[in-house]
Protein backbone atom coordinates (compact mmCIF):
# COMPACT_ATOMS: atom_id res chain seq x y z
CA UNK A 1 0.00 0.00 0.00
CA UNK A 2 2.81 2.38 0.95
CA UNK A 3 4.60 1.64 -2.34
CA UNK A 4 1.40 2.39 -4.26
CA UNK A 5 1.03 5.74 -2.48
CA UNK A 6 4.61 6.65 -3.25
CA UNK A 7 4.14 5.68 -6.88
CA UNK A 8 0.95 7.75 -7.09
CA UNK A 9 2.74 10.73 -5.56
CA UNK A 10 5.59 10.40 -8.02
CA UNK A 11 3.21 10.21 -10.96
CA UNK A 12 1.30 13.24 -9.70
CA UNK A 13 4.51 15.25 -9.27
CA UNK A 14 5.70 14.22 -12.73
CA UNK A 15 2.34 15.21 -14.20
CA UNK A 16 2.50 18.68 -12.64
CA UNK A 17 6.09 19.16 -13.75
CA UNK A 18 5.42 17.91 -17.27
CA UNK A 19 2.25 19.95 -17.72
CA UNK A 20 3.78 23.16 -16.38
CA UNK A 21 5.98 23.57 -19.43
CA UNK A 22 8.19 26.62 -19.55
CA UNK A 23 6.56 29.52 -21.37
CA UNK A 24 8.84 30.54 -24.21
CA UNK A 25 8.76 34.14 -25.32
CA UNK A 26 10.74 36.72 -27.23
CA UNK A 27 10.84 40.37 -26.23
CA UNK A 28 12.27 43.51 -27.78
CA UNK A 29 11.64 47.26 -28.05
CA UNK A 30 10.65 49.41 -30.97
CA UNK A 31 12.45 52.72 -31.48
CA UNK A 32 9.50 54.59 -29.95
CA UNK A 33 9.89 52.70 -26.68
CA UNK A 34 7.04 50.20 -27.11
CA UNK A 35 8.01 46.94 -25.47
CA UNK A 36 6.91 43.91 -27.49
CA UNK A 37 6.56 40.34 -26.21
CA UNK A 38 5.77 37.43 -28.56
CA UNK A 39 4.72 33.95 -27.44
CA UNK A 40 4.13 31.23 -30.02
CA UNK A 41 1.69 28.44 -29.21
CA UNK A 42 0.30 26.48 -32.15
CA UNK A 43 -1.87 24.06 -30.16
CA UNK A 44 -5.03 25.96 -31.17
CA UNK A 45 -5.74 28.40 -34.03
CA UNK A 46 -6.30 31.44 -31.81
CA UNK A 47 -4.30 34.52 -30.97
CA UNK A 48 -4.48 37.07 -28.16
CA UNK A 49 -3.42 40.64 -28.88
CA UNK A 50 -3.10 42.78 -25.79
CA UNK A 51 -1.75 46.13 -24.67
CA UNK A 52 -1.10 47.01 -21.06
CA UNK A 53 -0.52 50.65 -20.18
CA UNK A 54 1.29 51.68 -17.02
CA UNK A 55 -1.53 53.93 -15.88
CA UNK A 56 -4.10 53.29 -13.18
CA UNK A 57 -6.24 54.95 -10.57
CA UNK A 58 -3.25 56.29 -8.65
CA UNK A 59 -2.13 58.33 -11.69
CA UNK A 60 -4.11 61.47 -11.06
CA UNK A 61 -3.97 64.92 -9.56
CA UNK A 62 -6.12 66.16 -6.72
CA UNK A 63 -9.56 66.99 -8.06
CA UNK A 64 -9.13 64.79 -11.12
CA UNK A 65 -9.51 61.23 -9.82
CA UNK A 66 -10.79 58.25 -11.79
CA UNK A 67 -9.28 59.19 -15.16
CA UNK A 68 -7.62 55.82 -15.87
CA UNK A 69 -10.86 53.91 -15.30
CA UNK A 70 -12.70 56.53 -17.34
CA UNK A 71 -10.24 55.99 -20.21
CA UNK A 72 -10.83 52.25 -20.05
CA UNK A 73 -14.30 53.09 -21.39
CA UNK A 74 -13.46 56.15 -23.46
CA UNK A 75 -10.91 54.42 -25.68
CA UNK A 76 -13.62 52.12 -27.02
CA UNK A 77 -15.55 55.13 -28.36
CA UNK A 78 -13.93 55.11 -31.77
CA UNK A 79 -10.90 56.24 -33.74
CA UNK A 80 -10.20 58.08 -36.96
CA UNK A 81 -10.72 54.78 -38.80
CA UNK A 82 -13.14 52.93 -36.50
CA UNK A 83 -16.62 54.40 -36.50
CA UNK A 84 -18.06 55.51 -33.18
CA UNK A 85 -19.72 52.63 -31.35
CA UNK A 86 -18.47 49.97 -33.79
CA UNK A 87 -15.53 48.53 -31.87
CA UNK A 88 -17.34 45.57 -30.29
CA UNK A 89 -19.28 44.91 -33.48
CA UNK A 90 -16.08 44.62 -35.52
CA UNK A 91 -14.55 42.20 -33.01
CA UNK A 92 -17.65 39.98 -32.77
CA UNK A 93 -18.27 39.90 -36.52
CA UNK A 94 -14.74 38.57 -37.03
CA UNK A 95 -15.13 35.72 -34.55
CA UNK A 96 -13.41 37.44 -31.68
CA UNK A 97 -13.95 38.60 -28.12
CA UNK A 98 -12.43 41.48 -26.20
CA UNK A 99 -12.42 43.34 -22.92
CA UNK A 100 -10.48 45.74 -20.72
CA UNK A 101 -9.91 46.35 -17.03
CA UNK A 102 -8.22 48.91 -14.81
CA UNK A 103 -6.56 48.70 -11.42
CA UNK A 104 -4.87 51.33 -9.31
CA UNK A 105 -1.64 50.57 -11.21
CA UNK A 106 -2.36 49.61 -14.83
CA UNK A 107 -4.93 49.39 -17.64
CA UNK A 108 -5.24 46.29 -19.83
CA UNK A 109 -6.93 45.92 -23.22
CA UNK A 110 -7.09 42.68 -25.18
CA UNK A 111 -8.70 40.89 -28.12
CA UNK A 112 -8.89 37.14 -28.78
CA UNK A 113 -9.31 36.23 -32.45
CA UNK A 114 -8.98 33.23 -34.74
CA UNK A 115 -5.32 33.37 -35.69
CA UNK A 116 -6.08 34.43 -39.26
CA UNK A 117 -7.34 37.74 -37.80
CA UNK A 118 -4.09 38.66 -36.04
CA UNK A 119 -3.63 41.63 -38.37
CA UNK A 120 -7.04 42.97 -37.38
CA UNK A 121 -6.17 42.81 -33.68
CA UNK A 122 -2.89 44.63 -34.20
CA UNK A 123 -4.55 47.29 -36.34
CA UNK A 124 -7.28 47.93 -33.77
CA UNK A 125 -4.84 48.31 -30.88
CA UNK A 126 -2.59 50.60 -32.94
CA UNK A 127 -5.67 52.68 -33.77
CA UNK A 128 -6.50 52.93 -30.08
CA UNK A 129 -2.98 54.17 -29.35
CA UNK A 130 -2.52 56.51 -32.33
CA UNK A 131 -5.91 57.73 -33.51
CA UNK A 132 -8.47 57.85 -30.67
CA UNK A 133 -11.23 60.38 -31.16
CA UNK A 134 -11.60 62.30 -27.93
CA UNK A 135 -14.40 64.83 -28.05
CA UNK A 136 -16.98 66.27 -25.69
CA UNK A 137 -19.71 63.97 -26.98
CA UNK A 138 -17.72 60.84 -26.14
CA UNK A 139 -16.74 62.23 -22.75
CA UNK A 140 -20.36 62.95 -21.88
CA UNK A 141 -21.47 59.49 -23.02
CA UNK A 142 -18.83 57.60 -21.06
CA UNK A 143 -19.29 59.82 -18.02
CA UNK A 144 -22.83 58.48 -17.76
CA UNK A 145 -21.59 54.92 -18.31
CA UNK A 146 -19.12 55.26 -15.43
CA UNK A 147 -21.76 56.75 -13.16
CA UNK A 148 -24.07 53.81 -13.87
CA UNK A 149 -21.23 51.37 -13.18
CA UNK A 150 -20.54 53.12 -9.87
CA UNK A 151 -24.21 52.85 -8.89
CA UNK A 152 -24.33 49.18 -9.84
CA UNK A 153 -20.98 47.95 -8.46
CA UNK A 154 -20.41 50.25 -5.50
CA UNK A 155 -23.39 52.30 -4.34
CA UNK A 156 -26.10 49.64 -4.69
CA UNK A 157 -24.07 46.45 -4.21
CA UNK A 158 -23.84 44.70 -0.81
CA UNK A 159 -20.43 45.41 0.71
CA UNK A 160 -19.59 47.32 -2.48
CA UNK A 161 -17.88 50.11 -0.58
CA UNK A 162 -15.48 48.05 1.50
CA UNK A 163 -12.43 48.50 -0.77
CA UNK A 164 -12.83 52.30 -1.07
CA UNK A 165 -13.39 52.52 2.69
CA UNK A 166 -10.25 50.47 3.38
CA UNK A 167 -8.21 52.69 1.08
CA UNK A 168 -9.59 55.84 2.66
CA UNK A 169 -8.63 54.67 6.15
CA UNK A 170 -5.31 52.93 5.46
CA UNK A 171 -3.81 55.76 3.40
CA UNK A 172 -3.52 59.44 4.21
CA UNK A 173 -1.16 60.75 1.50
CA UNK A 174 -0.71 58.19 -1.26
CA UNK A 175 -3.27 58.19 -4.12
CA UNK A 176 -4.42 54.73 -3.01
CA UNK A 177 -6.54 56.69 -0.52
CA UNK A 178 -8.98 57.41 -3.37
CA UNK A 179 -11.11 54.79 -5.16
CA UNK A 180 -9.96 53.47 -8.52
CA UNK A 181 -13.25 54.56 -10.09
CA UNK A 182 -12.72 58.08 -8.75
CA UNK A 183 -15.20 60.62 -7.48
CA UNK A 184 -18.01 61.56 -9.82
CA UNK A 185 -17.63 65.26 -9.04
CA UNK A 186 -14.09 65.06 -10.44
CA UNK A 187 -15.27 63.52 -13.70
CA UNK A 188 -18.06 66.11 -13.96
CA UNK A 189 -15.50 68.88 -13.49
CA UNK A 190 -13.03 67.51 -16.05
CA UNK A 191 -12.62 69.59 -19.20
CA UNK A 192 -11.95 68.35 -22.71
CA UNK A 193 -8.43 69.79 -22.36
CA UNK A 194 -7.89 67.76 -19.16
CA UNK A 195 -8.87 64.53 -20.90
CA UNK A 196 -6.78 65.18 -24.02
CA UNK A 197 -3.74 65.98 -21.86
CA UNK A 198 -4.17 62.76 -19.89
CA UNK A 199 -4.29 60.72 -23.09
CA UNK A 200 -1.19 62.44 -24.46
CA UNK A 201 0.74 61.75 -21.26
CA UNK A 202 -0.07 58.12 -20.52
CA UNK A 203 -1.39 56.30 -23.62
CA UNK A 204 1.90 56.35 -25.48
CA UNK A 205 4.13 53.51 -26.71
CA UNK A 206 6.91 54.09 -24.18
CA UNK A 207 4.38 53.62 -21.35
CA UNK A 208 3.01 50.34 -22.69
CA UNK A 209 3.73 46.74 -23.51
CA UNK A 210 2.25 44.88 -26.48
CA UNK A 211 1.84 41.11 -26.15
CA UNK A 212 0.96 38.81 -29.04
CA UNK A 213 0.40 35.22 -27.92
CA UNK A 214 -0.89 32.17 -29.74
CA UNK A 215 -0.77 30.63 -33.19
CA UNK A 216 1.59 33.08 -34.86
CA UNK A 217 4.47 33.14 -37.30
CA UNK A 218 7.17 35.07 -35.47
CA UNK A 219 8.74 36.68 -38.52
CA UNK A 220 5.46 37.85 -40.05
CA UNK A 221 4.21 39.04 -36.67
CA UNK A 222 7.32 41.18 -36.11
CA UNK A 223 6.79 42.84 -39.48
CA UNK A 224 3.14 43.58 -38.74
CA UNK A 225 4.01 44.97 -35.31
CA UNK A 226 6.56 47.32 -36.86
CA UNK A 227 4.15 48.34 -39.63
CA UNK A 228 1.29 49.19 -37.25
CA UNK A 229 3.12 50.48 -34.19
CA UNK A 230 6.56 51.60 -35.34
CA UNK A 231 5.52 55.04 -36.54
CA UNK A 232 3.54 56.01 -33.42
CA UNK A 233 5.35 58.94 -31.78
CA UNK A 234 7.08 58.42 -28.47
CA UNK A 235 5.61 60.29 -25.52
CA UNK A 236 7.37 62.31 -22.85
CA UNK A 237 9.06 60.30 -20.10
CA UNK A 238 6.77 59.78 -17.11
CA UNK A 239 8.07 60.34 -13.61
CA UNK A 240 6.17 59.23 -10.53
CA UNK A 241 6.93 60.54 -7.08
CA UNK A 242 3.99 59.69 -4.85
CA UNK A 243 4.04 60.67 -1.18
CA UNK A 244 5.26 58.03 1.25
CA UNK A 245 3.00 56.97 4.09
CA UNK A 246 4.00 57.23 7.72
CA UNK A 247 3.96 53.75 9.31
CA UNK A 248 0.90 52.88 11.38
CA UNK A 249 2.03 52.42 14.99
CA UNK A 250 -1.29 52.67 16.80
CA UNK A 251 -4.55 50.87 16.05
CA UNK A 252 -6.94 52.87 13.89
CA UNK A 253 -10.69 52.47 14.33
CA UNK A 254 -13.41 53.24 11.81
CA UNK A 255 -17.07 52.57 11.11
CA UNK A 256 -18.94 52.57 7.83
CA UNK A 257 -22.68 52.21 7.21
CA UNK A 258 -23.95 50.40 4.12
CA UNK A 259 -27.66 50.60 3.27
CA UNK A 260 -27.39 47.46 1.10
CA UNK A 261 -26.57 44.97 3.85
CA UNK A 262 -28.30 43.33 6.80
CA UNK A 263 -25.33 41.41 8.20
CA UNK A 264 -22.43 43.49 9.56
CA UNK A 265 -18.77 42.62 9.05
CA UNK A 266 -15.65 42.93 11.14
CA UNK A 267 -12.59 43.83 9.10
CA UNK A 268 -8.98 43.91 10.24
CA UNK A 269 -6.63 45.52 7.73
CA UNK A 270 -2.92 46.28 7.55
CA UNK A 271 -0.81 48.38 5.20
CA UNK A 272 1.81 46.08 3.66
CA UNK A 273 4.64 46.22 1.07
CA UNK A 274 4.11 46.49 -2.69
CA UNK A 275 3.87 43.30 -4.69
CA UNK A 276 7.48 43.33 -5.93
CA UNK A 277 8.76 42.85 -2.39
CA UNK A 278 9.49 39.32 -1.23
CA UNK A 279 7.45 39.92 1.93
CA UNK A 280 4.35 40.37 -0.26
CA UNK A 281 4.79 36.79 -1.51
CA UNK A 282 5.01 35.58 2.07
CA UNK A 283 1.77 37.41 2.89
CA UNK A 284 0.13 35.51 0.01
CA UNK A 285 1.20 32.30 1.71
CA UNK A 286 -0.18 33.46 5.05
CA UNK A 287 -3.59 34.29 3.55
CA UNK A 288 -3.71 30.84 1.94
CA UNK A 289 -2.89 29.26 5.29
CA UNK A 290 -5.54 31.23 7.14
CA UNK A 291 -8.49 31.04 4.81
CA UNK A 292 -8.08 29.19 1.51
CA UNK A 293 -10.62 26.38 1.59
CA UNK A 294 -12.79 24.68 4.22
CA UNK A 295 -9.80 23.12 5.99
CA UNK A 296 -8.02 26.46 6.48
CA UNK A 297 -7.51 27.72 10.00
CA UNK A 298 -10.08 30.53 10.12
CA UNK A 299 -12.80 28.66 8.23
CA UNK A 300 -12.42 25.40 10.14
CA UNK A 301 -12.47 27.16 13.50
CA UNK A 302 -15.03 29.93 13.09
CA UNK A 303 -17.43 28.52 10.50
CA UNK A 304 -17.32 24.75 11.03
CA UNK A 305 -16.34 24.14 14.64
CA UNK A 306 -17.46 27.17 16.66
CA UNK A 307 -20.20 28.30 14.25
CA UNK A 308 -19.50 31.97 14.93
CA UNK A 309 -19.13 33.16 11.35
CA UNK A 310 -21.24 32.92 8.25
CA UNK A 311 -18.15 33.73 6.24
CA UNK A 312 -14.53 34.45 7.10
CA UNK A 313 -11.45 35.14 5.02
CA UNK A 314 -7.98 36.63 4.70
CA UNK A 315 -6.48 37.99 1.53
CA UNK A 316 -3.54 40.06 0.38
CA UNK A 317 -4.61 42.87 -1.97
CA UNK A 318 -1.49 43.30 -4.08
CA UNK A 319 -0.61 46.73 -5.43
CA UNK A 320 2.53 48.28 -6.85
CA UNK A 321 3.47 50.72 -4.08
CA UNK A 322 1.67 49.35 -1.01
CA UNK A 323 -0.53 46.35 -0.37
CA UNK A 324 -3.57 45.94 1.87
CA UNK A 325 -3.81 42.79 3.95
CA UNK A 326 -7.38 42.12 5.05
CA UNK A 327 -8.99 39.64 7.44
CA UNK A 328 -12.78 39.74 7.69
CA UNK A 329 -15.70 37.91 9.21
CA UNK A 330 -19.50 38.00 8.97
CA UNK A 331 -21.19 36.90 12.22
CA UNK A 332 -23.89 34.30 12.53
CA UNK A 333 -26.63 34.27 15.14
CA UNK A 334 -25.88 36.30 18.26
CA UNK A 335 -22.13 36.47 17.68
CA UNK A 336 -20.83 40.02 18.12
CA UNK A 337 -18.26 41.76 15.92
CA UNK A 338 -16.04 42.01 18.98
CA UNK A 339 -16.02 38.22 19.35
CA UNK A 340 -15.19 37.83 15.64
CA UNK A 341 -12.28 40.23 15.99
CA UNK A 342 -10.93 38.40 19.04
CA UNK A 343 -11.15 35.01 17.32
CA UNK A 344 -9.52 36.26 14.11
CA UNK A 345 -6.71 37.94 16.04
CA UNK A 346 -6.12 34.70 17.93
CA UNK A 347 -5.30 32.89 14.67
CA UNK A 348 -3.14 35.76 13.42
CA UNK A 349 -1.26 35.74 16.72
CA UNK A 350 -0.52 32.03 16.31
CA UNK A 351 1.15 32.75 12.96
CA UNK A 352 3.24 35.46 14.64
CA UNK A 353 4.34 33.32 17.57
CA UNK A 354 4.58 29.70 16.38
CA UNK A 355 5.73 27.86 13.29
CA UNK A 356 2.97 26.39 11.17
CA UNK A 357 3.02 22.60 10.97
CA UNK A 358 4.97 20.72 8.29
CA UNK A 359 1.69 19.22 7.10
CA UNK A 360 0.07 22.64 6.63
CA UNK A 361 3.23 23.96 5.00
CA UNK A 362 3.23 21.16 2.43
CA UNK A 363 -0.47 21.69 1.74
CA UNK A 364 0.20 25.36 0.97
CA UNK A 365 3.05 24.45 -1.35
CA UNK A 366 0.78 22.06 -3.26
CA UNK A 367 -1.83 24.79 -3.69
CA UNK A 368 0.69 27.21 -5.14
CA UNK A 369 1.98 24.52 -7.50
CA UNK A 370 -1.57 23.99 -8.78
CA UNK A 371 -2.15 27.73 -9.16
CA UNK A 372 1.08 28.01 -11.13
CA UNK A 373 0.01 25.28 -13.54
CA UNK A 374 -3.45 26.76 -14.01
CA UNK A 375 -2.19 30.31 -14.56
CA UNK A 376 -0.29 29.22 -17.67
CA UNK A 377 -2.93 26.85 -19.03
CA UNK A 378 -4.44 29.25 -21.61
CA UNK A 379 -3.00 31.60 -24.19
CA UNK A 380 -5.18 34.40 -22.86
CA UNK A 381 -3.82 33.91 -19.34
CA UNK A 382 -0.23 33.73 -20.59
CA UNK A 383 -0.64 37.02 -22.48
CA UNK A 384 -1.89 38.74 -19.34
CA UNK A 385 0.93 37.33 -17.21
CA UNK A 386 3.64 38.29 -19.70
CA UNK A 387 2.36 41.87 -19.84
CA UNK A 388 2.01 42.15 -16.07
CA UNK A 389 5.39 40.69 -15.17
CA UNK A 390 7.19 42.99 -17.60
CA UNK A 391 5.30 46.21 -16.95
CA UNK A 392 4.77 46.03 -13.19
CA UNK A 393 7.49 43.71 -11.93
CA UNK A 394 10.20 44.57 -14.43
CA UNK A 395 10.98 40.89 -15.05
CA UNK A 396 9.08 39.00 -17.77
CA UNK A 397 10.80 35.74 -16.82
CA UNK A 398 8.80 35.63 -13.59
CA UNK A 399 6.15 33.83 -15.64
CA UNK A 400 8.39 30.76 -15.34
CA UNK A 401 10.24 31.35 -12.09
CA UNK A 402 7.80 33.07 -9.71
CA UNK A 403 6.82 29.66 -8.38
CA UNK A 404 10.43 29.29 -7.16
CA UNK A 405 9.90 32.27 -4.85
CA UNK A 406 6.93 30.54 -3.22
CA UNK A 407 8.87 27.27 -3.01
CA UNK A 408 11.72 29.04 -1.21
CA UNK A 409 9.54 30.55 1.54
CA UNK A 410 10.21 28.75 4.81
CA UNK A 411 8.04 28.24 7.87
CA UNK A 412 10.40 30.51 9.79
CA UNK A 413 9.97 33.27 7.21
CA UNK A 414 6.19 33.02 7.47
CA UNK A 415 6.46 33.66 11.21
CA UNK A 416 8.93 36.54 10.71
CA UNK A 417 6.76 38.35 8.15
CA UNK A 418 3.61 37.97 10.25
CA UNK A 419 5.54 39.47 13.18
CA UNK A 420 6.74 42.33 10.98
CA UNK A 421 3.37 43.46 9.60
CA UNK A 422 0.38 41.84 11.30
CA UNK A 423 0.45 43.30 14.80
CA UNK A 424 -2.52 44.89 16.62
CA UNK A 425 -0.81 48.30 16.79
CA UNK A 426 -0.38 48.29 12.98
CA UNK A 427 -3.96 47.55 12.08
CA UNK A 428 -7.16 49.25 11.05
CA UNK A 429 -10.22 47.87 12.81
CA UNK A 430 -13.24 48.56 10.61
CA UNK A 431 -16.83 47.87 11.61
CA UNK A 432 -18.81 47.59 8.38
CA UNK A 433 -22.41 48.04 9.50
CA UNK A 434 -25.96 48.07 8.11
CA UNK A 435 -27.18 51.62 7.73
CA UNK A 436 -29.26 52.55 10.73
CA UNK A 437 -32.90 53.36 10.08
CA UNK A 438 -33.39 56.90 11.35
CA UNK A 439 -37.04 57.17 10.29
CA UNK A 440 -39.51 58.04 13.09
Amino acid sequence: MKKNLLLASAILFYGITAFAQEVNFEEYKLNNGLHVILHQDKTAPIVTTSVMYHVGGKDRTEGRTGFAHFFEHLLFEGTENIEKGKWFEIVASNGGSNNANTTQDRTYYYEVFPSNNLQLGLWMESERMLHPIIDQGGIDTQNEVVKEEKRLRYDNSPYGQFLPVLGENLFEKHPYKDPNIGYMKDLDAATLADVIAYNKKYYVPNNAVLVVAGDIDLGKTKKMVKDYFGSIPKGENITRNYPKETPITQQKNAKFYDSNIQIPASMIAYRTPGFKERDAYVLDVISTYLSDGPSSKLYKKMVDDQKQALQVGAFNISQEDYGMYVVFGLPIGETSLEVLTIEMEEEIEKVRTTLISEKDYQKIQNKFENQFVNSNSSVEGIANSLARYYLLYGDTSLINKEIDIYRSISREEIKEVATRYLNPNQRLLLEYLPEENTAN
